[in-house]
């Protein structure tokens, strides 16, 4: 049974850019390329979002500082 259904998503599965490629009429390297491509811009994209909110943090600490008391004025 496991053995099945291996084959199952062996035969189905693993070929998913070739088939992509059949249909759009490209070559399978151009959408392996544009699938690699896509994962990192969108790793970057994220990212560099967390990057800016890291900063924004950074600068709201740096601005609005805690006062233990008000003689620290």
């Amino acid at each position: 049974m496991i053995q099945s259904i291996r084959y199952f998503f062996e035969k189905r599965g693993f070929a998913v850019s070739s088939r992509l490629a059949d249909k759009l009429g490209m070559s399978v390297t151009n959408v392996r390329l544009f699938f690699i491509y896509s994962s990192f811009i969108t790793l970057g994209f994220w990212f560099g979002v967390y990057l800016t909110l890291a900063f924004i943090l950074r600068l709201k600490d740096m601005i609005y500082t805690k006062r233990s008391s008000v003689f620290d004025l």
